[in-house]
C-alpha cells in the first residue's frame, strides 16, 4: 500500500521536474498593449502579437522574450531596454523605432523593414535579416563601424 502511495505521489509530481522553462505572458499585459499601446515593463514573453497594430507603442524595458511579432507594425514604437531575445519579427515594420539597449539576439528579422531606426548599443547576436529591407540603421551582416554611422546618437 505505501508503495502504492509514492508511485501515485511520483506519478503527480514528474510533471513539474521533467517540464522545460515555459514563457508565460500575462494576458492582462497583452490586453493592455493592444488597447492602449502602453506596456513599458510588461511580460509580453511568449505572446502572440502576430500582425498586431503597434504604431507608437510604448514598450521600454518589456519582457518580449519568444515573442511573436510576425507582421507587426512597431512602426515609432520606443523598445529602448526591451528583452526581445528569440523574437519572431518575419516581415515586420519597425521604421523609426527605438530599440537602444534592446536584446536582439536570435530574433528573427526576416522579410522585415526596418528603416531609420536606433539600434545603438543592442545586443545583435545570431539574427537572422534575410530578405529584410535596412535602411539607415546599423544592422548588417558582420555589423557596421558605428564611428562612421551617421544615425541616431
Amino acid at each position: 500500500m505505501m508503495r502504492l502511495f509514492h508511485l501515485a505521489t511520483l506519478n503527480l509530481l514528474a510533471p513539474l521536474f521533467l517540464t522545460g522553462p515555459v514563457l508565460a505572458f500575462n494576458p492582462l499585459h497583452v490586453q493592455q498593449l493592444l488597447s492602449t499601446r502602453e506596456c513599458s515593463g510588461c511580460d509580453l514573453s511568449g505572446a502572440d502579437l502576430s500582425n498586431a497594430y503597434l504604431i507608437g507603442a510604448d514598450l521600454r524595458e518589456a519582457n518580449l522574450k519568444g515573442a511573436n511579432l510576425k507582421g507587426a507594425n512597431l512602426e515609432g514604437a520606443d523598445l529602448s531596454g526591451a528583452n526581445l531575445m528569440g523574437a519572431n519579427l518575419t516581415q515586420a515594420f519597425l521604421t523609426n523605432a527605438d530599440m537602444r539597449q534592446t536584446n536582439l539576439d536570435g530574433v528573427n528579422f526576416a522579410q522585415a523593414t526596418i528603416n531609420d531606426a536606433n539600434v545603438f548599443g543592442a545586443s545583435m547576436n545570431d539574427l537572422n535579416i534575410t530578405d529584410a529591407t535596412i535602411f539607415n540603421t546599423a544592422i548588417g551582416v558582420g555589423g557596421e563601424d558605428l564611428e562612421d554611422y551617421q544615425g541616431w546618437p
